[in-house]
Formats: C-alpha cells, sequence, structure tokens
C-alpha cells in the first residue's frame, strides 16, 4: 500500500512547517490529488488516522480533493477532461495526446494552533521528546568515545 509511505511524507513535510511556524498542533491538512497518481482516498485516510497517532496531528482532519485528467491533442491541439483510461482525444480520435495534469500530488494548506490537547496527559511536545533522545545518543556516543 504506497499511500502509508505517501501519507509518512506529507506528514513529516507538514511536522517541519508546524516546527517553523511556532505553533504546537495540526488540526488539518488539505490535498489535492490527481485521478492519474493511482492513490486511492480510502487507503489514504486509513494511512493518516495510523500515522497521525502520538503526534501533533492526532486530533487533525484530512481533506483531500481529487480532480481528473487533462491532455492535449497534438494533433489538434484540443485540450479536454478525461479518465484514467480514455486516452483518445474526443475530437479527432488521435492516440497522440500528451498528459497535462493527473499525475500531481499538492499539499495545498495546513491549519494549526497552539490550542492545547484534550487530557493534560496528552499534551506532548513531540519535538522536545526527539531532542532529548538525541541528546541522550549523542551523550552515549561521546561516553564510547
Amino acid at each position: 500500500m504506497h499511500e502509508m509511505s505517501i501519507m509518512q511524507s506529507v506528514l513529516d513535510a507538514a511536522f517541519e512547517a508546524l516546527k517553523q511556524s511556532g505553533e504546537t498542533r495540526i488540526t488539518e491538512i488539505s490535498l489535492t490529488i490527481g485521478e492519474q497518481t493511482d492513490i486511492q482516498e480510502i487507503p489514504l485516510n486509513f494511512a493518516f488516522d495510523a500515522l497521525k497517532q502520538n503526534t501533533p496531528a492526532r486530533n487533525a482532519r484530512l481533506r483531500v480533493k481529487m480532480f481528473s485528467t487533462r491532455s492535449h491533442c497534438n494533433d489538434c491541439a484540443a485540450d479536454f477532461d478525461h479518465d484514467r483510461f480514455s486516452m483518445l482525444c474526443p475530437i479527432c480520435g488521435s492516440v497522440d495526446i500528451a498528459l497535462l495534469t493527473g499525475r500531481e500530488l499538492r499539499i495545498d494548506g495546513m491549519e494549526a494552533d497552539s490550542q492545547p490537547f484534550e487530557g493534560a496527559d496528552e499534551n506532548v511536545d513531540i519535538f522536545a521528546d526527539i531532542i532529548e533522545e538525541a541528546r541522550a545518543e549523542a551523550a552515549h556516543t561521546l561516553k564510547d568515545s
């Protein structure tokens, strides 16, 4: 399921943006996905729900907008929308077409804030944990040297 690795990359980018923003949690991530990517929305949502646990995105919503494929006919110069399996120009019937859109995956936006999470025990600063782990590893490495 390539949706899991795709969503991990999306979340990595979102966490980096969150760190730079100074906010503490992600409330929404918006994506636009082309039909030609072969990314399926249900497995993508499953991956998002699995990967966001115990992160600053744990209560976030994922908004996905899918869009159809658009191509250009190199014979008659027509631009047209089509599904992922129709590869003929609807004007002249040519197979000499060039894909204009449909393979994109864009992170359109992210909403974040500094509100605390529900329950005091859940208000964990993931970046502090990462920094502490790195310090402990560095101290261990120096001790062994």
